[in-house]
């Protein structure tokens, strides 16, 4: 990390110092938050009092809030919790690990890469009689765009749909009010903006019964068995604290990428910015130069000692085509050069600026040599 400007919080985010602290605090209680002894009830404090600031971030009550290991597997309970009989619903610019859990149908998106309102509804009202579960990403992973939710939402409520939310690259980075939203489910990951790695959690509306899929215990309210990840959950709560009370650190952060794409735009007129006319998270630009592979380019930014990266970072060390940017329409030459660059709470304007000429150096070169 302090040898290289690190641009790449989408994929994780270093380490805040609070949650750092948190998590070595944590590791000292040795009791099992399930244990009723001194100090199997320290733990579950430690538990507890995680769980209501995860609550907290999220707009909701502690109870709502089951830990999880992480994004993925949130996500994989969400979409399996209410039995194999539900038809899934998704859109095409989802993450994998909803694209990948379950077969379902996918809705397209637009150019600017929000959801087709129209082609929703049809689905969801082909859905006959059976139970429906339509999944949304909030804030897309590779370009930032935000979905419109209340308009999705009101075509779930319409035609009798559970709605779960991938809030994944919005909790952090948007307010979020989970009880506001009116929805069944919410996915979030505590290392997306500054918690541990391997900690997550899933929001889950009261009034729906959700199986568990890994079983073996009472833990979690008989949503997820096993013994609970304590010192996760206290980095985890700690983390959340920094972002809800540090008011001006988002605004900080949009700015920087403002900053980054208007510089990046004036001087290379033939990059592509996708979803820059669609409302969008201010912590991510997803660019593309036509014609340089998206590889090349990351690997180019590394040398030069920048942390960047292409589309999502699930897929075991591969650089592949943006599926996010084919869906949203654009060609080869532009979804197979398509780089993201993600900020956070570390970033610096001379992060920004050293990435800038970097980047501009290595395409004006590329072009030249072209």
């Amino acid at each position: 990390m302090a040898d290289q400007i690190y641009l790449d919080y989408n994929a994780t985010a270093p380490m805040r110092p609070d949650a750092r602290h948190a998590v070595i605090e944590a590791m000292a209680v040795a009791g099992n938050p399930s244990s009723v002894h001194t100090s199997g009830r320290a733990a579950r404090r430690v538990l507890e009092d995680a769980r209501r600031d995860v609550a907290r971030l999220c707009g909701t009550v502690p109870a709502n809030v089951v830990f999880t290991g992480g994004a993925t597997e949130s996500n994989n309970l969400a979409l399996k919790g209410f039995g194999p009989d539900v038809k899934v619903i998704t859109s095409a610019a989802e993450h994998p690990s909803v694209l990948e859990a379950v077969e379902g149908s996918r809705v397209p998106v637009g150019r600017a890469g929000l959801i087709d309102l129209g082609a929703l509804e049809d689905i969801l009202a082909a859905g006959g009689e059976g139970r429906q579960l339509l999944s949304i990403i909030l804030v897309n992973n590779e370009t930032g765009v935000i979905q419109p939710l209340a308009e999705i939402n009101d075509l779930a409520k319409k035609h009798g749909a559970l709605i779960h939310v991938d809030a994944v690259q919005a909790a952090g980075k948007l307010p979020l009010s989970f009880d506001d939203m009116q929805i069944d489910l919410m996915s979030i990951s505590a290392h997306k903006f500054g918690g541990p790695k391997g900690v997550g959690a899933l929001i889950v509306n009261p009034r729906n019964h959700l199986m568990a899929e890994i079983k073996g215990g009472g833990q979690e309210k008989g949503r997820r068995a096993g013994t609970e990840n304590v010192a996760g959950a206290a980095g985890f709560g700690a983390a959340c604290r920094a972002v809800t009370e540090d008011a001006g650190e988002l605004d900080r952060i949009s700015v920087l990428r403002d900053r980054l794409e208007t510089r990046l735009t004036e001087r290379l007129p033939d990059l592509v910015i996708a979803g820059a006319e669609a409302p969008r998270a201010g912590h991510v630009t997803c660019i593309a130069s036509p014609g340089i592979g998206a590889e090349k380019q990351v690997m180019a930014m590394d040398l030069a000692g920048i942390a960047v990266s292409a589309g999502s970072a699930c897929s075991s060390g591969k650089v592949r085509q943006s599926h996010v940017l084919s869906a949203m329409g654009y060609p080869p030459e532009v979804a197979g050069s398509a780089i993201r660059v993600s900020l956070g709470w570390a970033t610096e304007v001379s992060d920004i600026d050293a990435f800038f000429e970097a980047y501009c150096a290595f395409i004006e070169k590329q072009r030249i040599n072209n």
